[in-house]
C-alpha cells in the first residue's frame, strides 16, 4: 500500500480510503483494504466537519430500498454521496486556520459555488454599478435578500431589474434605499429607514462605494468630497447600523492597495484628516481614504469583537473597469489601456463575496484580504497609535457636523 506521505496533496487521500459523513455533519474515514473507521484525515490528521444544510440547489430523498439519495435540483443528477462533503472542512484549533481556497482569478460564482444565502441580508453601497452591481448579481444568485443603497435610484431600479432578469432572483428580495455619501445628514436618515427594512437584523454590511480622481470639492457638510464619500460617511453608516449588526454578522470595507501609498504627514500637522484645497492631490486624498478605511474596519473589528461582529477590509483588484474613472479623460484613457491586464468585474467582486460568505471566515475579524485570502496591510495602518488618531478625530468630526 502506498504511504500516506507518498500523497501529491495534504487534503488528497490515499489509496484504499473513502471520505464518508453522518446525518449530524461529522466527516469519517473509511479503509477499504482494513476496514477500518476513524474520525480523523489519514493524512493531515486533523477531523473535518460539513455544513448543516445541503449545498444551494440540492434536495434529499430516499430510494425504493430505503437508501439515501441526493438530487440536483438543476440538471436532476442524483447520487448516493453526500453533496456536503465537497464542502467540508478542518476543525479549526484557531480562528484564523484556515487554507487559500481561491486566487485572484477566481470569480464570485466560484466562491459561492453550493452557498445558500436564502434567509440572508445584505446592505451593498455603490451598488447600482461596476463591482458593487456584481457583488448584487452574485449574491441575489444564491437567494440572498439584498438592500442596494445608492445616491442614484432610478440607476438602481434598472440594475434590479437586470439582475432579477439575469438571476431568477426575486423581485421581492431586492430593495432600495436612498443614500448620499455626500451628506452626514442623508446617512443618518438612510440608517433610519434600513431598521424598517431590516427590523430584526443585517448579516452582511458591504461598503464599497467610492470616487476616484475628483478636483477638489467638497460636499454640503463643508468637507472636501473624496475624503467624506469613500471613508467618514461609510464609518458613520457603520456605526449607525451596530444595532443591526448581530453574532455572526459581517461588515466588509472595499478598500484598495491604494492604501501603501497614502501620506499623513501634513494631516496630523493640521489635525485634519480631510485635505485642504492648496494641498489637495486627487491621487492622494483617493490614498489616504483608502488607509482609513482599512483603519476603520481594523478599530471597529476591536470594539465590536466581544458581540461577534466581524470587520474586515479588503482590495478588490487594480484599475478594474467600473465607473470609477469617469472623473477625467486620462483616468479613463489608463483604465482603458490596462483593461486587457486586470480583473473581470466578476473576478474584482469575488474577495468581496468571500470576506462576506466564506464559512471558514467565521469568526475572523480585523484583516485585510487581497485576492481571496488575507495579507499584511502598510505600516501605516498597523500603527496603532495612528489608527487610534484617525479614529477619534473622524469621531470628533462626525459628532461636530451632526450638532450643527
Amino acid at each position: 500500500m502506498q504511504n500516506v506521505l507518498d500523497s501529491d496533496s495534504e487534503d488528497e487521500l490515499p489509496p484504499g480510503w473513502e471520505e464518508k459523513s453522518t446525518e449530524d455533519g461529522n466527516v469519517y474515514f473509511v479503509n477499504s483494504y482494513t476496514k477500518k473507521t476513524q474520525w480523523t484525515h489519514p493524512h493531515t490528521g486533523c477531523k473535518k466537519v460539513i455544513p448543516k444544510d445541503l449545498p444551494f440547489g440540492w434536495s434529499k430523498t430516499v430510494d425504493e430500498t430505503s437508501k439515501t439519495i441526493y438530487v440536483n435540483r438543476e440538471t436532476g443528477n442524483k447520487t448516493y454521496v453526500d453533496p456536503r462533503l465537497a464542502f467540508a472542512k478542518e476543525e479549526k484549533k484557531h480562528v484564523h486556520d484556515f487554507r487559500q481556497r481561491f486566487d485572484g482569478s477566481s470569480t464570485a460564482y466560484q466562491v459561492l459555488h453550493g452557498v445558500d444565502l436564502s434567509g440572508k441580508y445584505a446592505l451593498i453601497t455603490g451598488s447600482n454599478t461596476g463591482i458593487g452591481y456584481e457583488t448584487a448579481k452574485s449574491l441575489a444568485r444564491h437567494g440572498c435578500n439584498i438592500l442596494f443603497a445608492n445616491r442614484n435610484m432610478e440607476a438602481t431600479d434598472k440594475a434590479i431589474k437586470e439582475i432579477v432578469k439575469e438571476t431568477n432572483a426575486s423581485e421581492e428580495n431586492l430593495k432600495s434605499i436612498y443614500l448620499d455619501l455626500a451628506s452626514l445628514e442623508s446617512v443618518k436618515q438612510c440608517a433610519q429607514a434600513v431598521e424598517t427594512v431590516f427590523s430584526d437584523h443585517l448579516d452582511m454590511l458591504i461598503l464599497n462605494a467610492g470616487v476616484f480622481g475628483l478636483p477638489y470639492t467638497e460636499t454640503q457638510d463643508k468637507l472636501e468630497t473624496t475624503f467624506q464619500v469613500n471613508h467618514l460617511s461609510h464609518m458613520y453608516f457603520a456605526l449607525l447600523l451596530e444595532r443591526l449588526l448581530k453574532r455572526g454578522s459581517r461588515v466588509v470595507f472595499v478598500s484598495s492597495e491604494s492604501h501603501r501609498f497614502a501620506n499623513l504627514t501634513n494631516i496630523f500637522t493640521n489635525q485634519n484628516l480631510a485635505m485642504t484645497k492648496d494641498q489637495y492631490s486627487a491621487m492622494m486624498a483617493y490614498n489616504n481614504s483608502k488607509l482609513y478605511n482599512v483603519i476603520t474596519a481594523k478599530m471597529l473589528s476591536e470594539k465590536w469583537k466581544a458581540k461577534g461582529i466581524c470587520v474586515n477590509s479588503l482590495h478588490p483588484g487594480n484599475m478594474v473597469s467600473t465607473n470609477l474613472s469617469k472623473s477625467w479623460w486620462l483616468y479613463r484613457l489608463a483604465f482603458f489601456l490596462v483593461r486587457p491586464f486586470t480583473k473581470s468585474l466578476q473576478q474584482a467582486a469575488a474577495t468581496t463575496v468571500y470576506a462576506a460568505t466564506a464559512s471558514e471566515l467565521e469568526g475572523v475579524t480585523g484583516l485585510y484580504f487581497n485576492n481571496c485570502f488575507y495579507c499584511e496591510e502598510s505600516a501605516l495602518a498597523r500603527d496603532k497609535e495612528i489608527a487610534q488618531a484617525v479614529y477619534d478625530m473622524s469621531l470628533r468630526l462626525i459628532e461636530d457636523i451632526s450638532k450643527t
